[in-house]
């Protein structure tokens, strides 16, 4: 038996667990509930499944059973998952968590257990497979010691375990803080909730534990800007972090007084192998480092290049695998752990993984077999082939069937493999991608591309939507099998939907919490309000929306309220930071908003050039300001996408994106002041520069929007004024009411809502989404109308822009598709040439009577190149 569970009374009265709330369970208080929860137990040894879940009970059960001699079996609270353990290896007690207490399911047909088993944990993540891991008392409190050996735990720490109990990195943050006598915190909430980091400071926590998911989460919710006094150190497992995350999070860490763990193992060592020392995580961040205490490495049958399969050797290895009941019997039935993982040393002597050996990918700390993700999808009924890596796996599906079909299928493998919507895709394709040999090309069916989106539904009936939360987005996100747990983040979220997610939200659910797109649809629904008489609206949906009547209006001359425009441009940078920047490569989401504001913009001004004097040829090529300033009509559409190309340059380089997450503010307020050393520029009688229309003269501005979006203190917040009251009444000082059109629209973005009387939602939402068609197609309506009431022709410009934007919004899957198709002929007509081509040189090898194949670069090599040189004595 485990010391750290057996021994927890010498700890006395130390806190134990703490939950959230502050509740606190000492250690001499845990092993009396432990002692208690055994006696409910039973006598004899047993198998107890332990139904992990948020609180306490689960963890009492775990320990009960592990100080009782009993074996646990750790599984999550999925039915369709834990059934098929269930009905495999017949658990004598089944302990699940409920409001009134822990529930016990009782069997007597029990398994026959070795005396050393201590515990299973599932091998390959959650992909449903009824493998086991097989763990003895002595492998988990050898990991125990070896895991808070290295790691600086105190007795007086608190650890968050914020990481699933029956998942072996959040299980090991449990035993090895026991083990040090810590306290360890019970929390179902994420790094991403403002609630998570007000238990952190409240609680004093002292560590972070977390998985690569985790820390998209920590960049993308300002973790390097929180003070975070009590925090000593942090660690990741669960899946390769990239090397330049590694290097900013050891650099931040050393610059706040905490160290950065990174570490490495599988279930099967029941948590850990290897550990990166802090000090080396700026020299070598693409190693896992060192051996635990206790453990070694060992890279059998290396190649020229060092490479071989990584072995480990420790007492935190398993005592084998269970496929069934009967092996519950066995004793020891392996003393080493191939992991699957190919290595080879570095000169430093550090390890470093190059790949994998087997078909299996790691992604948010789940290892997933391809092959068990192809036969759940043929228990579907259909047939796929699965390939990726540990960022993305991609299924594809012979033959393609429908769109419907294919969201279907990687909604129903999401929820069996527990990944989040955007971890997986599904194509369809007519044929699979093959080499020439015959083989399928897995390579090829990793980088299939993107299927294109289904044709969004029009809003259900609000009678007919059971859920109305889920019904929101159901209509936003069509065909997909939206769940409780599901956000909008983790949908897969943009700017586009945010605008309609927002504003249907808001008639179903009243004021929304400026953390929304994080939240799950559960957590909407229970925090729902009756609609009050005035409902907040996202401030920058609100000022899309009043920007562009104030365009049209005074280019009508309804009236002149000048500067729509210019807030506009601020707009854009407050959305650039909320969603161009969240992927952790943000250049080709900056290159793809780029385009959908140049290439709409630039198809409708060539047709205007065909048929109006006021609009030439450069105006198509959106090159205005360098061919004929004089004309500044379509100024908005050529500058804003030209702003966009330097952003997408400018994050191209590691450098500025590790800048950005370490100081996100302090990268819009840099360009803000470059933006104002822009004014100095002289280019001469520019039209665009004199009316505050080219790139270098307005950029600050798009800068100030990006600084608001970032300004989470009071500090940057007044830093944003203070950068308005500076530029605003130089830049326009010829103009004082443009002036305070810009300074209010762009201080408002400050602010994350503003109230709106409930019949104006649905037409700010309107306004907001279809701005860019109503500023394209405003100009040649106006002209039409001429003669008209100008409130009117207002009014006719505004409902022709929306009717535009409605009709490219149902056309657009359709073009997608269209565009697709030809693409596939394109590729298909290449990859017939290159197929010729390797056919002829195959040719020649062959009338050379020498035996050959392709690799997987189409180069022709001779067979005996890729035999060992046991293969090429014995005649292979």
């Amino acid at each position: 038996m485990p010391g750290f569970a057996v021994e927890l009374e010498r700890y006395g009265g130390r806190p134990a667990l703490l939950s959230g709330s502050g509740d606190c369970l000492s250690y001499r208080e845990l092993a009396a509930r432990a002692d208690a929860r055994a006696a409910e137990l039973g006598g004899g040894r047993k198998l107890v499944a332990v139904v992990a879940g948020p609180g306490v009970e689960p963890v009492v059960t775990y320990l009960a059973a592990l100080r009782a001699g009993h074996t646990a079996l750790l599984v999550g609270d999925d039915p369709d998952r834990t059934a098929p353990l269930f009905e495999t290896y017949r658990p004598d007690v089944v302990v699940r968590p409920g409001a009134g207490g822990p529930r016990f399911d009782e069997s007597d047909r029990g398994p026959r257990l070795h005396p050393d088993l201590a515990l299973l944990l599932a091998t390959s993540g959650s992909t449903g497979s009824p493998k086991l891991v097989r763990l003895s008392g002595r492998s988990l409190q050898a990991n125990a010691e070896s895991i808070a050996g290295y790691l600086p735990i105190r007795p007086g720490d608190r650890a968050p375990l914020t990481l699933p109990l029956q998942y072996c990195y959040g299980l090991s943050v449990l035993n090895s803080n026991l083990a040090r006598g810590a306290a360890v915190v019970l929390t179902d909430r994420s790094v991403a909730e403002p609630a998570f980091w007000d238990e952190f400071d409240d609680l004093g926590l002292t560590s972070l534990h977390g998985v690569p998911y985790t820390f998209e989460l920590l960049d993308a919710s300002g973790f390097a800007d929180r003070e975070l006094p009590s925090l000593r150190y942090v660690t990741q497992a669960g899946g390769r972090l990239p090397p330049d995350a590694v290097a900013r999070y050891a650099a931040l860490g050393a610059s706040r007084g905490w160290s950065f763990h990174v570490m490495y193992g599988q279930t099967e060592a029941t948590a850990r192998m290897a550990h990166l020392p802090p000090e080396r995580a700026a020299t070598a961040p693409a190693s896992i480092g060192i051996a635990v205490p206790g453990g070694s490495f060992t890279v059998e049958r290396p190649g020229p290049d060092g490479v071989g399969e990584l072995v480990y050797r420790g007492e935190n290895v398993m005592l084998g695998y269970a496929r069934s009941a009967a092996d519950l019997g066995l004793g020891r039935t392996i003393d080493r752990l191939e992991t699957g993982d190919r290595a080879r040393w570095r000169p430093d002597g550090m390890l470093e993984i190059t790949g994998r050996a087997s078909r299996f990918v790691k992604l948010f700390g789940l290892r997933v077999d391809l092959d068990e993700v192809e036969r759940m999808a043929e228990a579907e009924g259909v047939r796929t082939v699965a390939a990726g890596d540990d960022r993305r796996i991609t299924v594809a599906l012979v033959p393609a069937g429908d769109a419907v079909t294919g969201e279907r299928l990687r909604q129903r493998l999401c929820d069996r493999l527990g990944l989040p919507p955007t971890a997986l895709r599904v194509v369809g394709v007519a044929a699979l991608p093959r080499l020439p040999n015959g083989k399928v090309d897995l390579v090829g069916v990793a980088a299939l591309p993107d299927p294109p989106d289904p044709p969004d539904p029009p809003d259900p009936p609000q009678a007919a939507v059971a859920d109305p939360v889920r019904g929101v987005f159901d209509a936003v996100f069509p065909g997909r099998a939206i769940g409780d747990t599901d956000t909008f983040v983790g949908l897969g979220g943009d700017s586009l939907r945010y605008v309609q997610t927002a504003l249907r939200l808001q008639r179903v659910v009243g004021e929304l919490p400026s953390d929304w797109p994080e939240r799950t649809v559960a957590e909407l629904r229970q925090g729902a309000r009756p609609p009050r008489r005035w409902l907040p609206v996202e401030t920058p949906v609100l000022l899309r929306a009043v920007a562009i009547v104030l365009v049209v209006g005074s280019h009508v001359g309804l009236f002149r309220i000048l500067g729509g425009s210019h807030v506009l441009l601020a707009v854009a940078g407050w959305a650039f930071a909320r969603f161009a920047l969240a992927p952790a490569r943000p250049s080709p989401t900056i290159v793809r908003t780029a385009a959908r504001i140049a290439v709409p913009a630039a198809l409708w001004v060539a047709w205007r050039a065909t048929v109006a004097d006021d609009v030439d040829w450069y105006n198509a090529l959106l090159l205005n300001y360098v061919l004929d300033p004089e004309a500044w009509g379509y100024w908005f559409v050529e500058t804003l996408p030209q702003i966009l190309v330097l952003m997408a340059l400018l994050f191209s380089v590691p450098a500025v994106r590790a800048l950005d997450r370490r100081r996100p503010f302090d990268l819009p307020v840099a360009l803000f002041v470059v933006g104002l050393l822009g004014q100095f520029v002289d280019d001469g009688d520019n039209a665009f520069s004199l009316r505050q229309m080219s790139v270098h003269t307005v950029i600050w501005l798009f800068a100030l929007g990006w600084a608001a979006q970032r300004a989470t203190s009071g500090g940057r917040r007044v830093a944003v004024l203070a950068g308005l009251a500076l530029a605003v009444p130089v830049m326009f000082a010829h103009e004082p009411h443009r002036a305070a059109v810009v300074a209010v629209g762009t201080a408002l973005l400050l602010v994350p809502t503003l109230p709106v009387p409930p019949v104006l939602v649905r037409l700010c939402g309107l306004l907001a989404g279809a701005s860019l068609a109503i500023y394209l197609t405003h100009y040649a309506l106006m002209s039409a109308l001429t003669g008209l009431p100008r409130v009117l022709v207002v009014l006719a410009c505004v409902a022709c822009g929306v009717a535009v934007q409605e009709v490219l919004t149902r056309a657009g899957p359709a073009l997608r598709a269209s565009v697709r198709i030809e693409a596939d002929r394109a590729a298909d007509l290449q990859t017939g040439a290159v197929s010729r081509l390797r056919g002829l040189r195959l040719g020649r090898a062959a009338a050379q009577h020498r035996a050959v194949e392709v690799d997987h670069d189409g180069r022709v090599v001779p067979v005996e190149d890729h035999l060992p040189d046991a293969g090429r004595s014995a005649g292979a």
